[in-house]
């Protein structure tokens, strides 16, 4: 294999948005295994409390401009990207004014959890996906990060399976104590749903909650990061009984635990 590619889709990312777990693990890996040797692309929603000036956020002309169907209605697609001087490394971000230009991330001034947050999931989703076609970047191995990520790999196993880029990619997701009680509208199995994906891959979603949401996307996953200290305990129990092959993070050299865990996925020698 030449250099291995991996596409990192993170929720949140320092210095973008306030640190958390998340976003500090969505910057220090990126770069850790950039580092180590592997080619990366890393993308994150373009939150409306992003300062873009600050940032130097642009937008990327020849990505933007697709539409996106979701439940009918078409969605713009713009990209913009920045750069993290001192970690020598790009940050793609996934921008729609409807979704994305509010102050606020997830939930409003108020705490409200948005309505649209599962609208916003698909498009983010969707969105990385269809940019990376674009790009004609072919990743190895695709590291999935928040919830809002949870959609990646249903996409990428049923929905993109056939397309080259992604026919024979792995795919690993991170279980973060990112949990929320809300739960999704009533069809959100049917506004995701894609050429390729059957009924009985929605089954998930008929109730649309985030223990739903995040069972799916260990399902159609390669393999589980249990990356928070608060993880539901019945989140990790299912990734146990579906056999996937799990890493428990630590702190203490989790970039190079990383890095081996995903060349044993790719069958790499050591």
């Amino acid at each position: 294999m030449e250099k291995p590619r991996v596409l990192f889709v993170a929720q949140y990312i320092t210095p973008f948005v306030k640190e958390c777990q998340i976003s500090t693990i969505g910057r220090r890996l990126p770069q850790g295994i950039q580092e180590r040797g592997k080619e990366i692309r890393t993308f994150m929603p373009r939150f409306g409390n992003i300062n873009e000036r600050r940032n130097q956020l642009h937008e990327v002309i020849r990505l933007s401009g697709m539409n996106l169907i979701i439940n009918d209605t078409d969605h713009p697609l713009i990209i913009k990207v920045a750069s993290i001087q001192q970690a020598r490394m790009q940050v793609y971000f996934i921008d729609n004014e409807d979704f994305f230009h509010r102050k606020y991330t997830i939930s409003d001034k108020n705490g409200q959890f948005f309505e649209d947050n599962d609208d916003r999931t698909i498009f983010f989703s969707r969105g990385v996906l269809e940019t990376v076609k674009k790009l004609g970047w072919q990743p190895n191995l695709v590291h999935c990060h928040g919830w809002m990520s949870a959609l990646v790999p249903i996409y990428i196993k049923k929905a993109y399976k056939d397309n080259p880029l992604f026919s024979d990619v792995k795919v690993v997701f991170s279980l973060y104590d990112d949990h929320f009680n809300e739960s999704f509208r009533q069809n959100f199995d049917k506004k995701l749903k894609l050429p390729g994906i059957g009924p009985k891959d929605l089954k998930y979603f008929k109730e649309p909650n985030y223990v739903n949401l995040t069972k799916a996307a260990i399902d159609f996953s390669d393999a589980v990061v249990v990356a928070g200290e608060h993880v539901l305990p019945e989140l990790i129990d299912f990734a146990i009984e579906k056999k996937k092959p799990i890493l428990y993070h630590t702190e203490e050299g989790y970039i190079d635990a990383y890095n081996q865990f995903y060349d044993s996925l790719l069958g790499l020698k050591k």
